[in-house]
């Protein structure tokens, strides 16, 4: 994949959930509520633990290796949904909490 700025990877996350909810309304009768995003989301996150313990030879799995770099590319894609659908300007956030952390810990 090319070089991507953060503002094609939110643009091009946000499309593709666009997408997802045309399926959940055409199999389900409606889109999933930003809680069921949100439950989608933990359920991933504890699935990129899950494939680190593999990677780590501390859980037997298969595949553990391409799932995770999936599961990770999934993780970040929720987050960008998830503070979409929260009304948060995810690269705000991550400035944010950035430049509050590095202040924290003396970065500056």
């Amino acid at each position: 994949m090319a070089t991507n700025n953060f503002d094609e990877i939110i643009n091009r996350s946000l499309e593709l959930r666009k997408k997802y909810h045309k399926l959940e309304t055409q199999y389900h009768g409606s889109e999933w509520t930003v809680e069921e995003d949100a439950l989608a989301y933990l359920t991933d996150a504890g699935l990129v633990g899950r494939n680190i313990m593999s990677q780590q030879n501390r859980w037997s799995k298969t595949n553990s290796e391409s799932e995770l770099e999936h599961k990770i590319g999934e993780n970040i894609w929720w987050l960008i949904v998830l503070a979409e659908r929260s009304n948060i300007d995810i690269k705000n956030a991550v400035e944010n909490f950035l430049t509050k952390t590095e202040k924290l810990i003396g970065f500056y």
